[in-house]
C-alpha cells in the first residue's frame, strides 16, 4: 500500500480508509525514552542541593526562612529541592506565595527562576533587591507549609501535602531524612514526575464537571430549557458543540461554554474556542445581529494569567463572563431570563 503523499488526490477521495490505515500503521510511539532537554538536572546535582539544605537545617530540625534563603542563594538547586518537598509546580508555588507578596510574583517569574536554576544549578544567585524579595516570599511560603504539615480537609478530598514526608510537618521530614531511606532519590523522582500527577489527570473530568453541574443546577432552578451536550457530539452549524445550548440544539439562541483550568495555556485555548463561537454567531448576519448569544463560565487560576486573553473573552461574549462567585446572577443578567419559568 502506498502512502497518501505518493498518489493522486483523486485516489484518496475515492477510498480514504486504506490510506488512513497505512498512516496509522506507520506511527511509532517510543514512550520509554524522553529527550533530556536543555536544563535537565542530573541526580548528582539534585543531591548536592538536598545535602546543602539538610546540613543547613540540621537534618530538618528547623526550617528557618533566613537559613533556608541563605542556602538557596549559595546553592540554588536547593530551591528546586524545596519545591520537590512541597510537590508543587513553579506556578503553583508562585500562586501561594503571591498571596503574601503581591501580583508581581507571578507564574512567569516562577518559571523563569526555575529554568535559570536548572541551567546553572550551583552558580550562586546574584539578583536585584526586588527579585530577592520574591525569592524570599517563595522560601517563606515553603517553610511555613512544610513546618505546619498537612491540614485537615473535608471527606472526599485529599490535600496535596498528604505525603509521607509532609503529612506530619517537620517530624515527618526528619524521619524521612534519618530513617535510612534514600529520601534524596525520592525527591528527585518527584521532581521529574510530580506527585499525584496521575491521580490529578485521572480525575480531571470530575474537576471540570463541578462547574458544569453548578451551571446545570442554576438553569434547572430557574426552569430554563437547555441541552447539555456530551463529549464529541456533533450538531449542525457547530464544528465543536458548546457545553450548553438554550433552549435546545434545534434552534439555539444562547450557548454557554464552561471551563475550569489552572493552566494558562489551556485557558488560552478556551478563549480561542469562545472567539470562534462568536464568529459563528455573526456569520452571514446583518450588522449588529447575532444568531445566538455566547456566555462564558470560567474558573481556575489559568484564566487570570494573561490579561489580554481576558479582554478577548469579554469582547467575544459582550461582557457575559461568569465565575463560581457570580454564577447566581447568570440567569438574571443575561437573556436567559427570557426563558425563566420558575
Amino acid at each position: 500500500m502506498k502512502f497518501p503523499f505518493e498518489v493522486d488526490f483523486s485516489e484518496i477521495e475515492a477510498a480514504p480508509e486504506p490510506f488512513v490505515s497505512v498512516v496509522v500503521s506507520s506511527l511509532v510511539s517510543d514512550f520509554l525514552t524522553l529527550p533530556r532537554g536543555e536544563g535537565f538536572v542530573d541526580y548528582a546535582l539534585f543531591e548536592a542541593g538536598y545535602e546543602a539544605l539538610k546540613k543547613a537545617t540540621g537534618g530538618f530540625v528547623s526550617l528557618t526562612s533566613a537559613v533556608v534563603l541563605k542556602t538557596v542563594l549559595e546553592t540554588p538547586i536547593a530551591l528546586v529541592v524545596l519545591r520537590s518537598m512541597l510537590g508543587f509546580t513553579p506556578p503553583e508555588w508562585a500562586y501561594l506565595a503571591a498571596q503574601r507578596y503581591g501580583p508581581e510574583l507571578n507564574q512567569g517569574f516562577a518559571r523563569t527562576l526555575d529554568r535559570k536554576i536548572r541551567m546553572s544549578p550551583l552558580k550562586p544567585l546574584r539578583s536585584t533587591p526586588e527579585v530577592l524579595k520574591r525569592i524570599e516570599a517563595l522560601v517563606d511560603t515553603a517553610c511555613e507549609l512544610l513546618t505546619q504539615g498537612c491540614p485537615s480537609v473535608t471527606e472526599g478530598q485529599i490535600h496535596r501535602l498528604h505525603k509521607a514526608d509532609t503529612l506530619g510537618g517537620l517530624a515527618a521530614l526528619r524521619n524521612m531524612a534519618s530513617m535510612g531511606s534514600p529520601y534524596a532519590m525520592l525527591l528527585y523522582e518527584r521532581f521529574l514526575g510530580r506527585p499525584f500527577a496521575g491521580h490529578r489527570d485521572s480525575v480531571s473530568e470530575m474537576i471540570g464537571d463541578g462547574l458544569e453541574n453548578a451551571i446545570e443546577e442554576t438553569l434547572l432552578k430557574a426552569g430554563v430549557s437547555f441541552r447539555k451536550t456530551k463529549r464529541a457530539e456533533r450538531f449542525l452549524d457547530f464544528d465543536q458543540a458548546p457545553d450548553f445550548m438554550i433552549p435546545s440544539e434545534f434552534s439555539p439562541r444562547i450557548v454557554i461554554e464552561a471551563k475550569l483550568t489552572e493552566d494558562d495555556g489551556t485557558a488560552r485555548d478556551k478563549v480561542t474556542r469562545i472567539q470562534h463561537l462568536h464568529s459563528l454567531s455573526i456569520a452571514n448576519m446583518p450588522a449588529g445581529q447575532r444568531k445566538f448569544d455566547v456566555i462564558a463560565c470560567i474558573a481556575g487560576r489559568g484564566f487570570g494569567v494573561r490579561r489580554e486573553d481576558m479582554k478577548k473573552l469579554l469582547l467575544a461574549t459582550r461582557g457575559k463572563v461568569f465565575t463560581p462567585k457570580t454564577l447566581d446572577r447568570l440567569v438574571e443578567c443575561t437573556d436567559l431570563k427570557i426563558y425563566k419559568t420558575t
